[in-house]
């Protein structure tokens, strides 16, 4: 099976499932020498399948994941969590919803390039079958397992999550 028939197929199954928010981050122009803030702006929705995003008409690798939450000033230990509540805040400043999840630095992907035997980010072509890098330490498995076990957590997500 193709890799684009196994995303259709995946997509089929999903059609009622719950997607999340894909943003980007855009930082403004500076009006009479004044910065503005920076925020996020609503660049769609997705499926998230692990290290994949499954839209309607794309497949993206996934980047960074936040949940929007208000502007609060914090003391941080780290400098990266004071990014990450930066980006947060920018998310909220951008209209998504309090506590929303949302994936930015997402990259498209190219099925195509897996069926001719090449990579594509995690997607690659292993003996032929359409395979997916789970993890950047992971080994590659095929395709079609790892959609459909994505696909069923989705669905039906275990106790608690």
């Amino acid at each position: 099976m193709s890799t684009a028939a196994l995303f259709d197929a995946a997509r089929a199954r999903l059609a009622e499932a719950p997607r999340e928010a894909l943003g980007e981050l855009v930082v403004p122009r500076r009006v009479l020498g004044v910065a503005r803030a920076p925020r996020v702006e609503r660049r769609g929705e997705a499926w998230h399948l692990g290290v994949l995003l499954l839209t309607d008409d794309a497949v993206l690798a996934t980047g960074e994941i936040v949940r929007a939450r208000q502007e609060a000033r914090r003391g941080y230990t780290a400098e990266s969590q004071r990014q990450r509540a930066e980006l947060a805040a920018a998310a909220r400043r951008g209209g998504f919803t309090e506590g929303e999840t949302v994936h930015l630095g997402w990259r498209m992907l190219q099925p195509a390039v897996v069926d001719a035997g090449g990579e594509s980010g995690p997607l690659a072509a292993v003996g032929g079958v359409p395979s997916v890098r789970w993890s950047t330490a992971g080994g590659l498995m095929p395709l079609e397992t790892y959609l459909a076990d994505r696909a069923a957590l989705l669905l039906d997500p275990p106790r608690g999550a």
